[in-house]
């Protein structure tokens, strides 16, 4: 078996752990003070996608040459990121507020439910080409 640095996967699920916490800081942040910081999104924004796809990449990269063995789902991401979205667009209906959620948000979402596609359809087809290793 490949011997694998397990500092350079836990960095990039750090990073993107710690832009993910940002981003929801300022996207309710956004929402509380409305539209306040909405110039800062895209940045952001940009910073959390990259982040998060090398982080997908990787473990991908990793299950491939059979030596990923950690278990952290993307459905948490996208379970955290339904749960925010929701909540603003509830929030947003019930106080009547005039709030116009930033398009990098939704675009972070959609990108958020793309990754996690693509990496479920590639650990079914690593599943069925090569068996349930991990």
């Amino acid at each position: 078996m490949k011997k694998i640095d397990k500092k350079s996967g836990a960095y990039w699920r750090y990073l993107t752990n710690f832009w993910t916490i940002i981003f929801f800081i300022v996207i309710i942040a956004d929402f509380l003070h409305d539209g306040a910081y909405s110039e800062i999104m895209g940045p952001i924004a940009a910073l959390y996608a990259v982040c998060l796809t090398i982080y997908s990449a990787e473990k991908e990269f990793e299950r491939w040459q059979f030596y990923y063995k950690g278990k952290h789902p993307g459905e948490m991401y996208v379970l955290a990121w339904t749960i925010l979205i929701v909540g603003i667009f509830i929030a947003t209906f019930v106080t009547n507020n005039h709030y116009k959620m930033s398009p990098e948000v939704i675009a972070s979402y959609i990108v958020v439910l793309g990754i996690l596609a693509i990496t479920k359809k590639s650990k079914s087809e690593f599943i069925e080409s090569c068996g349930p290793r991990n």
